[in-house]
């Protein structure tokens, strides 16, 4: 056990520094998993929890920096994977170990995270798990909860704007990923809607101020820029015509009607 709290004071101290070490933070969280691993820090029943306290508040602890170590070195899948252990403490041991002031920090992280990556359904199954009262007024959720609101009604605009109220700065990664998501979908709305498109149209809605963004975001969506400026989406918003099959149809609304006459 000193040998893990002597690794967790060291990773503490290299955190907080700002800008961090993430390389060396990165090899003492590897370390501490393994120290962890070997203490058996997750109880298998209520009376290994009680004894088991202060090993509870060490992982805890650790597993929250490694939270935002992994968002700060943009590994997603670090990401899920410990924030999947750490939702057991929050909500699994609470009664045992307390709530931890960075919870709702970390909680609205997730829910930023899983909004950027359109997983709605997942989003609102984490939702669940909250307080109406924390969902209406804690300071980490109600923006996220207001960013699925901005979509859900298609205010594309209210993303941009709240891309710099973001309530904590390890948010940041996930509201840009946010953006490009919302970018993309604003984008296929410009494919289907419009035959011709002015660039600087474009950019606007898009909320791209520099020429070579939207050159660059127009490439990776392979639009077709012509010499006049202009993006054209011709061959992408007319729909094939479609053949109706009349015969088929002609017969089928002689059967409903021959059916209604022997209801009648």
């Amino acid at each position: 056990m000193a040998t893990v709290e002597a690794l967790y004071k060291e990773l503490t101290a290299e955190w907080t520094k700002r800008p961090p070490n993430t390389t060396k933070c990165g090899q003492l969280l590897e370390q501490l998993k393994v120290a962890l691993v070997k203490l058996s820090f997750l109880p298998t029943d209520g009376n290994d929890a009680q004894s088991s306290k202060r090993q509870l508040l060490l992982a805890r602890a650790v597993l929250e920096i490694a939270v935002e170590h992994s968002v700060v070195t943009k590994d997603l899948l670090a990401f899920e994977r410990y924030m999947s252990q750490l939702k057991c403490y929050y909500y699994d041991y609470a009664k045992i170990i307390g709530e931890s002031d960075n919870k709702y920090k970390l909680l609205g992280l997730n829910l930023l995270y899983l909004l950027s990556g359109n997983r709605v359904s997942d989003f609102h199954t984490e939702l669940e798990l909250l307080s109406v009262d924390i969902i209406q007024h804690n300071q980490y959720i109600r923006p996220i909860l207001a960013l699925e609101q901005y979509i859900m009604e298609g205010r594309y605009n209210k993303i941009f704007q709240a891309k710099s109220s973001m309530p904590a700065e390890v948010y940041n990664y996930f509201m840009d990923l946010l953006v490009e998501t919302v970018r993309d979908e604003i984008g296929a709305c410009i494919e289907m809607s419009y035959e011709k498109i002015s660039a600087k149209d474009a950019a606007k809605r898009l909320n791209l101020r520099v020429p070579d963004e939207i050159k660059a975001f127009g490439q990776k969506r392979q639009w077709k820029l012509e010499s006049t400026g202009n993006y054209s989406f011709t061959d992408r918003s007319i729909k094939p015509k479609e053949l109706l099959p009349s015969e088929e149809l002609a017969e089928q609304v002689l059967s409903y009607a021959r059916d209604l006459e022997m209801i009648v």
